[in-house]
């Protein structure tokens, strides 16, 4: 096991809103606060953290990842259940994705439950909120220990 690939974090469209936009359902933490829990919760392995508004721009921090990283956290926000290209470019990703949301989305409206990135990840997590991030990353050590995924 080669413990210095990092972790991918990736973040979807909107995700930089985060503690501003419907704090209702999202929270007040910021996306800020998510990244420092994240780093203080990898033990084993850097972290990138990175996000963008852009599909084309998380399309390619995922070629980055299956190039250089040993495992996926990826929060798509509305591309989860849009992009066929994400989920194509995922598809290429051989270590553990973990597809995670701040909201449980299955109880959200009916346009929220199919989601494109399920269909490749090792396993989702959902309705955590933003404190769920820090504990993904440390089920993704898990999951990349196991060779999983």
């Amino acid at each position: 096991m080669n413990e210095t690939k990092p972790i991918y974090i990736l973040n979807g469209p909107n995700l930089n809103r985060l503690g501003k936009r419907e704090p209702e359902i999202y929270g007040h933490d910021t996306l800020a606060d998510v990244e420092a829990w994240c780093r203080e919760a990898a033990s084993l392995r850097p972290v990138v953290f990175l996000q963008t508004n852009s599909e084309e721009k998380l399309i390619d921090l995922v070629h980055e990842a299956i190039d250089e990283g040993a495992g996926i956290i990826i929060n798509p926000a509305a591309f989860t259940f849009t992009s066929l290209a994400l989920l194509d470019a995922l598809k290429m990703f051989k270590g553990p994705i973990i597809e995670f949301h701040i909201s449980n989305v299955h109880r959200r409206e009916a346009i929220y439950h199919r989601s494109y990135v399920s269909m490749t990840a090792t396993t989702v997590m959902a309705g955590l909120g933003a404190k769920g991030y820090p504990i993904a990353v440390r089920a993704l050590e898990l999951l990349i220990a196991e060779g999983k995924r």
